[in-house]
């Protein structure tokens, strides 16, 4: 049980700190899950993170896969399930009520400078959250030297090219899968 109400604490929280989405936070989601709780390891974390962005949905899947492997700690498959549904719900309900709350004020604050002010505020707030969770992700995928230089050589194309991602992607898994990096 005490599983279970971790997931609802450390998802709520995060719920309202997702400033921007689910990847703005996914500093603190790796060290609460990974170093505090141990439910996954660093190379666990950086696959569940792969495959929440390569599956079809919102990319919170992450998110419902951290349950998952806490609930399976706790309870084998239908703990697994149960922490899953339990760490969405957590992730989702804060937020969406929060926002609800605010979109009712939001809408009558309209014209206001205060309301000018922080919607220009939250934009460099955001990008630094997700170039952390860049940062996160890099360090918990990569462990030499190939790896790294793999990860900055995707990270160029995607910057500096059209390619469609997912090619890059697909070539830089197939190099993993082969045990090239």
């Amino acid at each position: 049980m005490s599983t279970y109400l971790q997931l609802i604490a450390m998802f709520g929280v995060l719920s309202l700190l997702s400033i921007g989405g689910g990847n703005a936070v996914l500093p603190d989601m790796h060290l609460q899950a990974v170093k505090h709780h141990h439910w996954l390891s660093d190379g666990q974390f950086a696959d569940v993170f792969s495959i929440s962005q390569t599956a079809p949905g919102p990319s919170i899947l992450i998110v419902t896969m951290i349950g998952y492997a806490a609930g399976l700690e706790a309870g084998g498959i239908p703990g697994a399930i149960l922490g899953g549904v339990i760490a969405t719900v957590a992730m989702v309900l804060p937020a969406a009520s929060l926002v609800y709350a605010i979109t009712l004020f939001w809408q009558k604050a309209e014209q206001s400078n205060w309301r000018i002010a922080v919607e220009k505020g939250f934009a460099p707030l955001t990008v630094g959250l997700i170039l952390a969770s860049s940062l996160v992700m890099s360090r918990a995928a990569d462990h030499d030297w190939k790896a790294y230089t793999l990860t900055a050589v995707c990270t160029l194309i995607f910057v500096r090219t059209k390619i469609n991602p997912l090619y890059i992607v697909a070539i830089a898994g197939v190099i993993g899968y082969f045990g090239i990096v």
